[in-house]
């Protein structure tokens, strides 16, 4: 195709008139390729809807095997709408996948609400019954509002987000949303493969008015010859003809090998529109792999169940039309003789149905027993006519046995089941009765988890952070705002640490450094929780790839209403049986501590419904952990062993004062002693001093 485009500006343009002749014949090659299904499936879907109006009102009476089936398997191949499972790949402590994985799986919740995903489902499971094929195609729509404040600057990365809408940097979004749209049987083609993988384009049809074509296309590609294809109603009914009527079938073309997609109209010459893909996903294609029936490996052409025993569906129904015929049959016809004279007329007033006489009078008695009395009347054999009637319906119900073989309906499938069977028996067949039946309820369940994992990776590169929080209901704050209440705590410490150092110039005695400022409950909470801008980064970066998403098991199948509810009882139970013996280890030894919390979060990581609470657990666990880390204080006396304690001080203290006393004074009389001797050995002395002669 590189032929077929011209660079311009630097960019790259495809030519509308080359392109839309290359695809009209790519799409006339697939429709040759998929002819025979695409007879088979039409005659299959008259069969099923007995709209087989060529037939006179004789030969339309039938046993219908087709629908019989297929209102058996509808329930059992699916049943109710998906729920949707985000997880982290790998559950370690990482709050901000966490909440992302939260944040993703209920916009996936929300979507497939409004996208009313469950009557999609069931039409794909009905075209997958009947024509082993089912597809949808999703999408990506958002609805514009211009912004308030004149004119915004540009936004180099707008255009990644928004696809080919025209100047998304001067409007803002109003409404995102992701629409699955279900595509018929019919309104699909891809290109001729063996397998999924090796097909290079996929297209559906969608019958557009000249109304929506303008509004998509522009006039100018209206004008251009571009949809000059005739707009008369095509179908292959009258149903669908009528439905048709005044619209023309556009196909979207997604070609993945030259990484572009065409809008062509059916039949036109030109292309209406050739462009990127509006989407950058994973795999390319906008739709899952269809979710197929009975394949072989040479060839995407599926085989409908129907073909397989069709042969004797229909020697079913002629036995059903014999049967019919043969029971109007069953009527009581009774010949006797006329123009006998009296004898005539007396029988057949006796044949009469509102003659209720016992005896009947016969004129000539003679005429009558001469003719030989009971046998002037002869019936029917309708014995031989209801032996063939038994024969023909032990046949036909051979041939009913023999379709539920083909097709692997069990009895136990159908709630057919015998009252001399024991409950061991059915239970039996119950699991074995079915076995042919999963690998269609898996190809549903695969089906509808590739249409939640596109979904999703539409979500996590597409909608903005606004509508993420909107419709999750969960608030998360910006990294502006979580900023600012951080430059407002720095603040109100700073104004206390400057306040001290104030009060400490001013001669006042020191204290205590400021203990950093208490902020309110719900910005405490703030504070605690990733930023939405974190969780929108690793979207946009990891996409879909760092988590799982997933359905709940056999939730497409069997109807679970207490499924939550058991749940949450089962993650309580385990909680507090956990938390009851790790109380008690955790008692005879402290270091055991970090173990435990470690071992709970482990535990409930593993519980879809304790993810809610995973953050508290974290944040609980973290304080038990540095509570045991820290130096074990004292154990504080109880108020008895106070009281003697002060007792003993107290009596401790007046001994203590009463020795002191008592050695004053001895120190005081010690003192005076020595004194009054210094005072008697003076005296002494003067008195022998006197007494000498020199004194004399």
């Amino acid at each position: 195709m590189e032929d077929e485009t011209t660079a311009l500006e630097g960019g790259q343009r495809w030519d509308p008139a080359k392109v839309g002749a290359h695809w009209q014949q790519e799409l006339e090659r697939a429709q040759r390729y998929f002819k025979s299904w695409h007879d088979r499936c039409v005659k299959i879907e008259k069969i099923y809807l007995d709209q087989q109006s060529d037939q006179t009102s004789a030969a339309k009476r039938h046993f219908p095997m087709l629908w019989a089936n297929t209102a058996v398997l509808q329930p059992a191949v699916y049943a109710r709408v998906p729920q949707p499972v985000v997880e982290r790949r790998f559950k370690d402590a990482q709050p901000i996948a966490r909440i992302a994985s939260e944040i993703v799986e209920r916009n996936l919740a929300y979507t497939g609400d409004e996208a009313d995903l469950d009557s999609i489902l069931r039409a794909v499971r009905d075209d997958f019954l009947l024509c082993a094929r089912g597809t949808v195609w999703l999408r990506y729509e958002a609805d514009f509002e211009p912004l308030d404040m004149g004119v915004a600057p540009s936004d180099p990365a707008a255009d990644g987000v928004f696809g080919e809408m025209a100047n998304p940097s001067l409007e803002a979004i109003a409404d995102e949303r992701v629409c699955i749209d279900y595509v018929h049987w019919s309104d699909f083609l891809h290109s001729p493969a063996r397998r999924w993988k090796d097909v290079t384009w996929v297209a559906r049809r969608v019958p557009m008015t000249d109304e929506e074509m303008e509004k998509r296309f522009g006039r100018e590609a209206m004008a251009s010859g571009a949809a000059q294809a005739a707009a008369s109603g095509r179908g292959a009914s009258q149903a669908e003809r009528a439905e048709n009527e005044g619209k023309t079938h556009v196909w979207e073309i997604w070609c993945k090998s030259e990484n572009y997609t065409v809008w062509i109209a059916d039949g036109a010459p030109v292309a209406l529109e050739v462009s990127e893909p509006p989407l950058d996903l994973t795999h390319f294609w906008p739709c899952p792999r269809p979710a197929y029936g009975t394949m072989s490996t040479s060839s995407l052409v599926p085989v409908p169940d129907y073909v397989y025993y069709q042969q004797q569906c229909d020697e079913i129904d002629l036995l059903t039309r014999r049967i019919n015929k043969l029971t109007d049959q069953l009527r009581l016809k009774v010949f006797y003789p006329s123009g006998d004279g009296a004898i005539s007329p007396a029988i057949e007033k006796a044949m009469r149905p509102e003659n209720d006489m016992v005896m009947v009078p016969i004129p000539e008695w003679a005429a009558f027993t001469d003719k030989g009395g009971s046998k002037a009347v002869v019936t029917l054999p309708i014995d031989e006519v209801q032996k063939v009637i038994v024969a023909c319906m032990a046949a036909r119900k051979q041939l009913i046995e023999d379709v539920y073989q083909i097709t692997g309906i069990s009895d136990i499938v159908r709630g057919d089941t015998q009252a001399s069977e024991t409950a061991t028996a059915q239970r039996i067949k119950s699991q074995w009765g079915s076995i042919r039946i999963r690998d269609r309820q898996a190809e549903l369940a695969r089906f509808a988890r590739d249409i939640i994992r596109l979904a999703g990776e539409i979500i996590c590169d597409q909608f903005q952070p606004e509508t993420l929080m909107l419709v999750s209901g969960i608030r998360l704050p910006t990294m502006a705002e979580k900023q600012q209440v951080e430059m407002q705590m720095q603040q109100m410490q700073m104004a206390a640490q400057q306040a001290a150092m104030r009060a400490q110039q001013m001669g006042q005695p020191a204290q205590a450094p400021p203990a950093p400022p208490e902020l309110p409950p719900q910005l405490q909470q703030m504070m605690g929780q990733p930023t939405i801008d974190e969780v929108v980064q690793l979207l946009r970066n990891d996409s879909i790839r760092g988590f799982q998403i997933d359905i709940e098991t056999d939730s497409t199948i069997e109807p679970d209403e207490d499924g939550e509810k058991q749940r949450r009882m089962e993650f309580v139970q385990m909680v507090g049986g956990f938390m009851q013996q790790a109380g008690a280890m955790a008692q005879q030894n402290l270091l055991l501590v970090p173990v435990m919390v470690e071992t709970l979060l482990f535990a409930a990581r593993g519980f879809r419904a304790g993810r809610q609470l995973e953050s508290m657990l974290e944040q609980v666990g973290a304080q038990l952990s540095e509570a045991a880390r820290a130096p074990k204080p004292e154990p504080q006396p109880s108020p008895a062993e106070m009281l003697k304690l002060k007792t003993a001080e107290v009596k401790a203290g007046a001994e203590q004062r009463k020795a002191e006393l008592g050695v004053a004074q001895a120190e005081i009389e010690h003192r005076a002693t020595l004194e009054q001797a210094r005072g008697e050995a003076a005296a002494q002395a003067l008195q022998q001093f006197q007494a000498q002669p020199a004194y004399q």
